[in-house]
């Protein structure tokens, strides 16, 4: 079961993947492509539940499924590739990288973890992912993105222009209450296994970037650059969490310049 993808720039050059965030799509990614197609085969992935891979078997929403449907996507690129994953997307390419280290050149990690480390957090964590879903699906799409919008998470965006603002709320709006429900039941933080006990088997380069306002991901950062063999730890100032969103150009060359 294959995701949607969008590609750009020269298939001869080195492929970027790129995996969005809870309630993005691969559309997020496209105010970089000025200062990345010119160096990069990028690939923008729609995950599951999202943009346009809406599926609707809810097992196909388990990480270790996601991480399949990933890999069969990707067949068509031969070479080992770079992987930016944020956020949900960060999560997701860590799981890709611990099942397929021999596919991933150098790993980005964007304001995300490797999960929850105990049973007991995963569980707390899945009873509130799962009041989440259950609110989407009592109050819409609408109702729920005018509440994610206004999360302490996101409070450093709403010193962004408007158009830009817009721009992340359409995208938002543009979800179904299917594709996020059984996102948050199957890849939510607590659904997913733990990444953490795999970080120190990782050979290949890691880079970790994290927004400077944002300080519970500074922490995770910090404990994950510990414990990777072969990681560096970047913290942007002035930015939260989506970084991307906030610091377009900064995180762009940023990436470009880790990777190149």
């Amino acid at each position: 079961m294959s995701l949607h993808i969008e590609t750009y720039g020269n298939p001869t050059h080195p492929t970027l993947v790129c995996l969005h965030g809870f309630t993005g799509a691969q559309t997020t990614w496209e105010p970089l492509l000025e200062t990345w197609q010119h160096h990069f085969h990028c690939v923008f992935v729609d995950l599951p539940g999202h943009g346009r891979s809406q599926i609707r078997e809810a097992a196909a929403y388990r990480m270790e499924a996601v991480v399949e449907q990933l890999n069969e996507t990707l067949s068509f690129v031969t070479e080992p590739f770079f992987l930016l994953g944020y956020s949900m997307g960060g999560r997701t390419a860590l799981s890709y990288t611990v099942a397929h280290p021999e596919r991933v050149r150098h790993l980005v990690l964007e304001s995300a973890s490797p999960g929850l480390a105990t049973k007991e957090e995963r569980e707390a964590r899945k009873e509130r992912d799962e009041q989440l879903a259950r609110r989407i699906e009592r109050e819409g799409i609408a109702s729920f993105v005018s509440f994610w919008e206004e999360i302490p998470l996101f409070e450093t965006q709403r010193a962004l222009p408007s158009d830009v603002q817009q721009a992340v709320r359409d995208e938002r709006l543009q979800q179904t209450v299917s594709g996020l429900t059984n996102s948050l039941r199957g890849m939510g933080t607590g659904a997913q296994p733990s990444m953490w006990p795999h970080l120190s088997e990782l050979t290949q380069p890691v880079t970790l970037v994290t927004g400077a306002l944002d300080p519970k991901f500074i922490r995770l950062a910090e404990q994950m650059n510990r414990q990777l063999p072969n990681a560096v730890h970047v913290t942007i100032s002035e930015a939260g969490h989506a970084i991307h969103v906030e610091k377009p150009l900064e995180f762009a060359t940023i990436v470009k310049e880790q990777l190149i």
